[in-house]
């Protein structure tokens, strides 16, 4: 409550602050139409707003669903005969929950029976906070309406499981294979393994999120942990993606040079802190800068706060393709002048078309799902690429591959149902499951 009278100091608009409301209020010129005295008075209705809910407010548009989005706030003006408001009221209202800023929100107030918007707009909003402009007073709430047509399609959803469930089905044979081969030393397997782990870590834990999004999306502490751990595993596959492609430039730029142990030894003890250590700085800050920016209404980044995913993102996507660019130029030198042999050249230049496929899957998903949200064909493609990055990883650097499918009949010969016994001549230990690539260097990688 605030009331001031005839010899106030007060100047300009009054301002009254809870936890959770600010109302700004012209108290001076209610005052000068009310024998220089006024008073105001903001009651803030704790559990108010699970009795006048949402279902009193009606939308025009049938194809939407509405929530109450803030607590039922009172403002009254005791003992003043002329109510009229110089300027209009502001108030500042916090959600009950974080939204995206694609859902649309009504400033309203109640009226004898139902909620109505007659002389309220919405002038200033965020995904924490909404400010209300009233030119009277009265009982307010604000409300979001959400398009049910855009917020779930059961038959993309179904789709959407199918796809990643396939996805996560290649992306575990692909780390399956990466860690039980042994692969040609000159190109270290250390990014792509991990690279492949990131993304089924990722995607296991989006399809979990999603599938129990309405439980979890109660429980908003919860909602915004797994929406930075998701943050956190996602830059890490673009981490590891541009460590590969510096490990091959680093190569194509000493392919004179092979030392196995040496290079695997400083790719482990190099790579790992920066393939889960920089990402982990930038989710770090910027929760610091913005710690309401991890959980959205779908356990993901707010749509104001996706820069700190999107912009790493494109800045790893430039400098792969201006790496990639540099590799193929060099490439093509080194052929011209016989400096090096003729089939590590080929070998590496088979990697680096592979490399750049990979590029492309794993990156182009993510500029499409810039617009997924304003698109239903744009969302369908874009969970299509994105569920399939493993299944494009399997298949191009595992079938792909002479060497490895070769293993896989060995593997199918000794352990499948139609084997009697085990290959003659095969070997033992750890030799069976292995590839070795130490000899002449085939055409596939």
């Amino acid at each position: 409550m605030l009331s001031i009278g005839p010899s106030t100091s007060l100047t300009g608009a009054s301002q009254l602050v809870t936890s959770n409301v600010t109302v700004d209020i012209d108290l001076l010129g209610i005052a000068r139409n009310n024998n220089g005295s006024a008073s105001v008075v903001v009651i803030i209705h704790d559990r108010m707003h699970e009795v006048l809910n949402a279902s009193l407010f009606k939308t025009e548009d049938s194809g939407t669903t509405v929530a109450m989005m803030s607590n039922v706030i009172s403002i009254t003006l005791p003992n003043t005969h002329n109510r009229t408001l110089p300027q209009p009221v502001n108030i500042s209202m916090q959600h009950l929950t974080s939204v995206g800023l694609q859902d649309k929100r009504f400033c309203v107030y109640w009226k004898v029976s139902s909620w109505i918007q007659d002389g309220c707009h919405v002038s200033a909003t965020n995904s924490s906070r909404t400010v209300c402009s009233c030119d009277h007073l009265s009982t307010f709430a604000l409300i979001m309406s959400v398009d049910d047509n855009l917020e779930s399609d059961p038959a993309v959803n179904v789709l959407n499981t199918i796809l990643v469930l396939i996805g996560l089905l290649f992306l575990t044979l692909a780390v399956m294979t990466f860690a039980l081969c042994r692969w040609n030393p000159r190109v270290s397997n250390v990014a792509r393994l991990n690279l492949c782990v990131c993304l089924l870590l990722a995607h296991t834990l989006f399809l979990l999120t999603q599938s129990f999004l309405r439980r979890i999306r109660a429980h908003q502490v919860l909602c915004s942990v797994l929406a930075g751990v998701l943050h956190y595993l996602f830059l890490s596959s673009f981490v590891w993606m541009f460590i590969e492609a510096v490990m091959l430039f680093l190569s194509v730029r000493k392919l004179r040079q092979v030392k196995p142990s040496e290079r695997a030894w400083l790719q482990w003890k190099v790579s790992l802190p920066i393939g889960y250590g920089i990402p982990l700085i930038i989710v770090g800050v910027s929760a610091g800068v913005n710690p309401e920016g991890h959980g959205s209404d779908k356990c993901w980044l707010m749509d104001d706060f996706k820069w700190s995913f999107l912009g790493p993102v494109c800045f790893l996507l430039v400098v792969n393709t201006i790496l990639f660019l540099t590799i193929i130029i060099t490439i093509q030198s080194t052929l011209k002048e016989a400096r090096s042999d003729v089939s590590k050249v080929k070998y590496t230049r088979v990697l680096l078309f592979k490399l750049t496929v990979q590029f492309l899957i794993l990156g182009c998903p993510w500029l499409l799902g810039m617009g997924a949200a304003t698109s239903r064909v744009l969302e369908v493609l874009f969970l299509f690429l994105a569920s399939q990055q493993g299944t494009a990883i399997f298949l191009i650097h595992c079938l792909l591959n002479t060497e490895v499918r070769c293993q896989y009949r060995k593997w199918w010969q000794r352990f499948g149902p139609s084997s009697k016994q085990p290959e003659s001549g095969t070997g033992t230990g750890t030799g069976t499951a292995s590839i070795s690539l130490t000899q002449q260097p085939s055409r596939d990688t």
